[in-house]
């Protein structure tokens, strides 16, 4: 715990914490009491910010998707192997955001800042897709292309996150798996 709250920006304290706590103990654990311990604030801070355990959940899963929209977008560059390899490592660098943001049942749905972030994410990994080049994907819609890659990504950042591939490279599958997907 902290020994109070001693900085400026006490909302982005709140979802810090949480996400560190939700890699702890997984985001059914989550409690706005033991956060605002563990932040060294009233108990009452996190309801003041986020209304309810929902609502701190549908902000840190909106961050989260903000986050990962950044990171695939500046890997999208290197083409979709690396756009692929910055999805699954921010499963594995934000393990508390990643557990949260595509939990329907732990969301607020109608948010609509979590709306545009996963728009955000989504046009991040479509951008990932059309690097590749359109005689390797013509077999397939844009948009199903988007769907495969996101399975293929979704899929082994998953494992990760939940530690189910630790003897593998993670970063080298992911890249032979994106190559050959669209082979």
């Amino acid at each position: 715990m902290s020994d109070g709250y001693h900085h400026g920006d006490l909302r982005r304290a709140l979802l810090d914490e949480s996400a560190q706590m939700i890699d702890e103990v997984g985001p059914g654990s989550l409690s706005l009491r033991e956060l605002a311990r563990r932040a060294g604030v009233s108990h009452g801070a996190p309801a003041h910010h986020f209304g309810d355990r929902r609502g701190l959940l549908t902000a840190l899963a909106a961050q989260g998707l903000r986050l990962l929209a950044a990171d695939v977008a500046a890997a999208t560059a290197g083409g979709f192997d690396e756009a692929a390899v910055a999805y699954v490592r921010f499963a594995r660098e934000h393990p508390g955001h990643y557990a949260v943001m595509h939990r329907p049942e732990l969301l607020h749905a109608d948010d609509g800042e979590l709306s545009a972030a996963r728009a955000s994410s989504m046009e991040a990994l479509m951008a990932g897709v059309e690097s590749i080049p359109a005689e390797r994907r013509a077999h397939l819609t844009t948009s199903e292309a988007a769907h495969v890659a996101w399975s293929l990504v979704h899929g082994l950042a998953s494992l990760a996150a939940e530690g189910a591939t630790p003897d593998l490279q993670t970063d080298d599958l992911t890249r032979r798996a994106a190559r050959q997907l669209f082979a």
